[in-house]
């Protein structure tokens, strides 16, 4: 299990994103638990690519455009009648009319960039220096991200598979980290109203919490408790009784709550790369202490993008869902405040630098991140205040963008959760 004694690590820019949790960095210990291996997650997105699959000869991804276009990659245009139908309740969900489907020439279907993307999965994910493998729906391609260095070894372990190399793109992008950070810290300067590193009461999502030696973001209230971070505990994985204060232990010396439920990580997940222990979401909840007082399905809103930190309203969860590339995500978080941009990739197979774990279809999204973000909620705006929960932020590559993991995986891991 990965303890949480803080050292120092990768940074970029100002934003420290802390890689490892130990002078000696240990390792997250796999669990001789059952896991469901035979069982490959849902993509926690709003279309499913491998039920388009099935149902669209020739399909190749889908995804919105940089215009806003929803966008479908066909080997053969003929078929574009089938993926008008299959599409059309995503469509009209959107406001789309069947009219404003693009259709890209595709050079591979989906089953193909699959089967290689799982196949890349186990045999990269393997080499020291690998980051992350994705079949990307924008591209129609396998996207295999490398830090500096380690496209070498990368390429090497992949010759085997006998991937054709125009299906492969290899580029050099910055480790992916835990965004935790040390703490407790001074409490942030008042503003001219509450701030999420401070005391909120009733507590809401979005806001500071502190756990021994740490500061995280609480995602979302559930009945009777939260959900944040398994890497916001006392070691990753399996239940310890973390306890948590809000905004932090020297502010606000009484406990809110107790860690309840953190599912092991394993070895033994379908796509869990040799060596490494997994699991679908980066996630695990806490129940509240007797009498204190939080309002469910509240998340707290500054007054617009930016890295304001003052709490100037409430989003309100009336629902959940999940994203496709090209849809624009939110999150709110103690350190960057309020973070939008739009979803680069999903169901991501993705390796945190510095320890043995690899998080299992992930969604990144190019957005603002810095240290303490991790457990910060990930939603869209529906209209006005009203969000749809979408998943829970853990990490970051860089300072410009996080990685989330789906609602629909925190729930397979933790069980169904009342969020709203």
């Amino acid at each position: 299990m990965l303890r949480r004694t803080i050292a120092g690590a990768a940074a970029t820019g100002a934003l420290l994103f802390v890689a490892s949790c130990s002078d000696q960095r240990e390792a997250v210990g796999p669990s001789e638990a059952p896991a469901d291996a035979d069982i490959l997650p849902a993509q926690g997105t709003a279309v499913d690519p491998s039920a388009l699959a099935r149902a669209v000869p020739g399909f190749g991804g889908f995804f919105i455009d940089a215009q806003g276009s929803p966008t479908v990659y066909l080997r053969d245009a003929s078929q574009r009648a089938r993926a008008e139908r299959a599409l059309t309740p995503y469509l009209r969900a959107q406001g789309f009319g069947a009219d404003r489907l693009k259709v890209l020439k595709g050079d591979y279907d989906w089953s193909q960039l699959e089967a290689w993307w799982a196949g890349a999965s186990a045999e990269a994910l393997a080499v020291p220096g690998a980051i992350f493998v994705d079949a990307d729906e924008a591209s129609n391609r396998v996207r295999i991200g490398v830090e500096r260095g380690a496209a070498g070894r990368v390429r090497g372990a992949l010759a085997k598979l006998r991937m054709p190399d125009a299906a492969v793109i290899l580029e050099e992008r910055e480790p992916v980290t835990f965004a935790v950070a040390q703490g407790p810290k001074p409490r942030a300067k008042p503003g001219s109203g509450p701030s999420l590193q401070g005391p909120v009461r009733p507590i809401i999502g979005g806001v500071q919490i502190n756990f021994p030696g740490f500061l995280c973001t609480l995602g979302f209230n559930v009945s009777g408790g939260f959900v944040t971070n398994s890497h916001c505990t006392t070691e990753q994985g399996g239940t310890e009784a973390t306890p948590y204060w809000q905004p932090t232990r020297s502010v606000s010396p009484d406990q809110i709550a107790t860690e309840a439920a953190d599912p092991a990580y394993v070895t033994n997940l379908a796509g869990c790369p040799s060596g490494r222990v997994c699991r679908r979401s980066d996630a695990s909840r806490a129940a509240y202490a007797n009498g204190v007082s939080f309002t469910p399905g509240r998340i707290a809103r500054t007054n617009r993008p930016g890295r304001s930190l003052t709490i100037t309203g409430e989003f309100r969860v009336t629902g959940e869902g999940g994203a496709v590339v090209g849809n624009v995500v939110n999150k709110i978080g103690r350190t960057t405040g309020w973070s939008q941009g739009s979803v680069s990739a999903t169901c991501v197979n993705t390796n945190v630098s510095g320890t043995n774990v690899t998080q299992l279809c992930q969604t990144f999204v190019s957005a603002t991140v810095g240290s303490g973000d991790s457990g910060s909620p990930v939603f869209q705006i529906i209209s006005g205040d009203d969000v749809r929960l979408v998943g829970l932020l853990w990490g970051g590559s860089g300072s410009r963008t996080f990685i989330y993991s789906p609602l629909t995986q925190v729930e397979q891991e933790l069980g169904g959760l009342a969020t709203s």
